[in-house]
């Protein structure tokens, strides 16, 4: 009896943040952000959550440069991430990443097999396949994980993603609350911060109280020492409509 409790409660460890009733899903939205290389506007990106005909949920990111940059340099970064809520979790299915310049592509496919329990991971023309394992989620979609986790009281800590051919943890840790000016107002957020190993770069979030803990600045210091700052300026949707 004794080792049943201790195996329930390590299911809940490893599945608790993830876990959320079909009455408690993140609201549907549409947000759109301003990036900067630097000082420098140089794009935008757009975001989209939403559900289609057949109860499948998607997110979909894309991301290209605008203005005169655009001339010189011409970038459009599709990401999709297409999922479903089984028994409560959330549970990747297919994920894309296409990352289009002048002269260069990048084709990413991720497909999650649950009965199988495999995962396929394309990248151009090479194939990697990997185990499912508890918790673990794509790209895109762990950005949702954490606005649910925000709204749930839990600060996250790590996520287990589908990366590369492999699955990699990516570390949060809660830096403070701070009030952040926008085009949109005022908000009170979270700041959250990403540190990767052995690397200087590193992911700064601020997560709106007031949408859902939605990322409404995210700051990227890369490893070349530029800054890529998005700030947010329209949203519909979370109770928010900027039109």
């Amino acid at each position: 009896m004794l080792i049943k409790k201790r195996l329930f409660l390590l299911y809940l460890m490893l599945y608790a943040p993830f876990c959320i009733a079909e009455n408690e899903m993140p609201g549907f939205f549409e947000a759109n952000y301003t990036l900067y290389s630097n000082d420098t506007k140089v794009g935008l990106i757009e975001r989209r959550f939403f559900q289609e005909e057949d109860g499948k949920f998607v997110f979909r990111s894309e991301s290209k440069t605008t203005g005169l940059i655009s001339l010189f340099k011409k970038i459009h970064i599709l990401e999709i991430s297409n999922w479903d809520l089984i028994e409560s979790i959330f549970t990747p299915l297919h994920y894309t990443y296409n990352h289009t310049k002048k002269k260069s592509k990048r084709n990413v496919e991720i497909n999650f097999d649950w009965q199988t329990k495999q995962i396929v991971n394309r990248i151009n023309d090479k194939t990697w396949y990997m185990e499912t394992q508890p918790r673990v989620l794509d790209k895109l979609l762990y950005q949702l994980a954490i606005m649910f986790d925000l709204k749930s009281g839990i600060i996250p800590e790590t996520y287990f993603i589908a990366d590369g051919g492999k699955i990699k943890e990516y570390q949060f840790e809660y830096i403070a609350d701070e009030v952040i000016k926008t085009p949109l107002g005022e908000f009170n957020t979270i700041k959250l911060a990403r540190h990767k190993l052995n690397s200087k770069q590193e992911t700064y979030l601020w997560c709106a109280h007031d949408l859902s803990f939605l990322p409404i600045k995210v700051v990227n210091h890369e490893k070349d020492n530029r800054i890529s700052t998005a700030i947010i300026k329209s949203i519909n949707g979370l109770g928010f409509n900027s039109n």
